[in-house]
């Protein structure tokens, strides 16, 4: 009985291709039948050395370290870099130009998203005690400022915030200062309630409202609606960042205030 040894079909005539590459552990074998179907096999070998994992791990930890530097670093240059943005415009009382505002709303942003109080209205004491406004998107322009006098013989001072956690008040401080009536100064007092509603926010409730000295109130009485219409603190409030000295939050209509701590006058 005799043996005979089979060859498979010539390259051509089977129109398949066998390729073997021992070197780098890579087999593509591909055949085409007469219906061009075509069948691939491909087998990649990949070796883990130790060593590799190791420098992982290494790199893990050195990355983990450098964000938390950076960080740090960052919310302190957000808030140079705002404090820098907020000069000469007057709080944003009287309106910023486009650009400035942009600027200003998108380090206000990038603050919010590494407020170290994600739950404010939980740690009470950090909010008490008294702020200083220094930004507003609230604006006073056009007929409203004439109106006010704002715009030739009334100059709005400080605006201040007091917080009362414990008896739950707030009363809002606006200073003014009038020309030719002989006035040190004067002041705009709104005294309102807060109850909180979320572990970011607060509801602002008016109570009452007085402006000292009896001449400031003279100036102003026929437009005590426009005055309450524009600071009037009423309504939901959120606390979107906090930390030792600056607060930021938005009204429920969407305005933002920039606060920095001070003491108490």
């Amino acid at each position: 009985m005799s043996s005979k040894l089979i060859h498979p079909p010539s390259m051509a005539a089977s129109r398949g291709v066998i390729s073997t590459r021992t070197g780098n552990a890579k087999v593509l074998l591909s055949f085409s039948n007469l219906t061009r179907k075509t069948v691939s096999f491909s087998d990649n070998s990949i070796r883990l050395r130790p060593m590799f994992v190791g420098n992982v791990k290494e790199q893990s930890s050195a990355s983990a370290t450098n964000e938390e530097e950076e960080e740090e670093t960052t919310v302190s240059q957000i808030k140079n870099e705002l404090y820098e943005a907020l000069k000469g415009i007057n709080r944003g009382i009287f309106g910023v130009k486009s650009d400035k505002k942009t600027e200003i709303e998108s380090l206000v942003k990038l603050l919010e998203c590494r407020n170290p109080t994600p739950e404010p209205t939980e740690e009470l004491d950090k909010i008490g005690g008294c702020w200083k406004l220094i930004y507003s998107t609230i604006t006073v322009l056009g007929s409203k400022r004439t109106k006010l006098g704002l715009r030739d013989f009334v100059s709005l001072g400080d605006l201040l915030q007091q917080i009362d956690i414990a008896q739950g008040k707030t009363v809002h401080v606006l200073k003014f200062d009038v020309r030719g009536l002989n006035l040190l100064d004067g002041e705009f007092r709104i005294v309102a309630s807060f109850k909180i509603i979320s572990k970011t926010s607060v509801e602002i409730t008016y109570e009452s409202s007085t402006i000292m000295p009896d001449q400031l109130m003279n100036i102003f009485r026929k437009n005590m609606n426009l005055l309450l219409g524009i600071f009037n603190p009423e309504g939901l409030f959120e606390i979107s960042y906090l930390d030792e000295d600056l607060q930021v939050g938005r009204d429920g209509k969407g305005n933002v205030f920039v606060l920095e701590r001070r003491e108490i006058p």
